[in-house]
């Protein structure tokens, strides 16, 4: 086994993308967008968001599309952006028919230009994930920017809305239910266009981000195994899910401490499971394979990691 963990300047470095060229891209806590290359040894701070950074995708051109919790969906134009100053950052999308969104998370972008996202709830900001987790509010959502613009709602009613991403063919969108544990697809083409059916149920654990691989994958993340207490408090009457929320963190659930990370093909067959226990990184929430190497982001680690899957 080679797992390496690459050290950045800030906690929760949440998400991954690679570049065609190798790079890696992460966001931490604090706002700030690096840049790493290839071996992971080289980090360069490329913009700053001004918010809090979570999932990250690759424009054709070479800019990143950002989903930042606090500001919405943002393009950080890093591409001819000279080294050692932050690159622009624009505004995409900050409301949703008129209401500003509480908890934009991750993303997907079409052939075409289309963008996919999530809402993670419309009553929790991220500060408050596990309130909204343990409340099982389902007030996540699936939303899809079009071109010119145009926003819609695709899919509401989700378990803690997260992770997209697209079928090889684009043939249908996935999005994982942090709460239910399943990964959801909508179809888009096709005889079932407009169904809604599970690509995955019955995780081993909660899905975060989810990401299609360089091998034509759908890798998603369990950043935390199933908790049979958190099982059964979303089952409890409301009162009891709010009342858990209000007590003090430290008697609250909290995700374990494991390191896990799966692959489905667009069939919902299983492929890869990688499940690690290697002291110092935990909670991974962002996953991206490519050319046989499988990074890794984590909410709460300051660094990302990376597996050899040969």
């Amino acid at each position: 086994m080679t797992f390496t963990v690459h050290p950045v300047p800030g906690p929760g470095a949440e998400d991954v993308v690679v570049a065609p060229d190798g790079h890696v891209y992460t966001g931490t806590e604090d706002g700030s967008i690096f840049r790493l290359s290839p071996d992971g040894r080289r980090v360069q701070r490329v913009a700053h968001t001004g918010g809090r950074p979570l999932g990250i995708e690759l424009f054709d051109d070479g800019d990143l599309l950002v989903c930042d919790a606090h500001r919405g969906l943002l393009v950080v134009h890093v591409a001819g952006s000279p080294d050692g100053a932050d690159a622009p950052v624009e505004t995409l999308l900050t409301r949703v028919d008129g209401t500003a969104m509480r908890f934009c998370n991750n993303a997907a972008i079409a052939g075409d230009g289309t963008i996919w996202f999530s809402d993670s709830s419309t009553r929790f900001g991220i500060e408050q994930w596990k309130d909204d987790f343990v409340q099982d509010t389902r007030t996540g959502r699936l939303l899809r920017r079009d071109p010119d613009g145009t926003v819609t709602v695709v899919l509401d009613g989700l378990a803690f809305a997260n992770g997209v991403a697209l079928a090889a063919d684009e043939g249908f969108v996935a999005v994982a239910e942090t709460g239910a544990r399943t990964v959801v697809r909508h179809w888009l083409r096709g005889p079932r266009a407009g169904e809604r059916d599970l690509l995955v149920g019955d995780l081993p654990g909660y899905p975060d981000n989810i990401a299609r691989g360089s091998d034509g994958l759908i890798w998603v993340t369990i950043a935390s195994p199933l908790d049979p207490l958190v099982e059964r408090l979303q089952k409890a009457p409301h009162v009891v899910r709010r009342l858990v929320t209000r007590i003090p963190e430290r008697l609250q659930p909290s995700p374990q401490q494991t390191i896990r990370v799966q692959a489905y093909d667009d069939d919902g067959a299983l492929v890869h499971d990688i499940d690690l226990h290697v002291p110092g990184y935990h909670m991974v929430t962002g996953v991206r394979e490519h050319a046989g190497r499988v990074w890794m982001g984590s909410l709460h680690e300051p660094a990302v990691a990376v597996y050899d899957l040969a």
